[in-house]
Order: C-alpha cells, then sequence, then structure tokens
C-alpha cells in the first residue's frame, strides 16, 4: 500500500484517457450494471476496500493542483 504522494506517469495518463475510454464505453452497452456506483463492492469487495483505503491515503499530482485553486 502506498502512503503520500503517487508518482504520475505520463504513459498511463495518456493509455487511461484514450484506450481505457473505448474499451468502458463498449462494455457500459454491453452490461448493463457495468461502472454503476457500488457495483465494485458487491463484485470484488476485498479489492474495493483496498481501493477506498488507497484513495484517501494518497494524493496525486492532479490533487496538488487542486489545491492551488
Amino acid at each position: 500500500m502506498n502512503f503520500g504522494f503517487r508518482t504520475p506517469s505520463l504513459k498511463r495518463m495518456i493509455k487511461g484517457r484514450t484506450t481505457a475510454r473505448v474499451k468502458r464505453a463498449m462494455k457500459k452497452t454491453i452490461n448493463p450494471i457495468y461502472a454503476k456506483k457500488g457495483i465494485g463492492f458487491v463484485t470484488k469487495p476485498k479489492k474495493a476496500v483496498y481501493n477506498k483505503i488507497y484513495k484517501k491515503t494518497s494524493f496525486g499530482l492532479s490533487d496538488l493542483f487542486k489545491l492551488f485553486k
């Protein structure tokens, strides 16, 4: 588990905004419950709890920019 600052990765940021967006859109048209709020805890509770704790204990580059606005 990472605590504190997350190291930014330009490659992952670009991939998340291009390829992943298309894949998520396709999955959402096929599966009506895909990407609904709270479904992650139903399908994979261990991963959902981990992600919730990780999000609260770490921060990224974009979070720093939000502080200075």
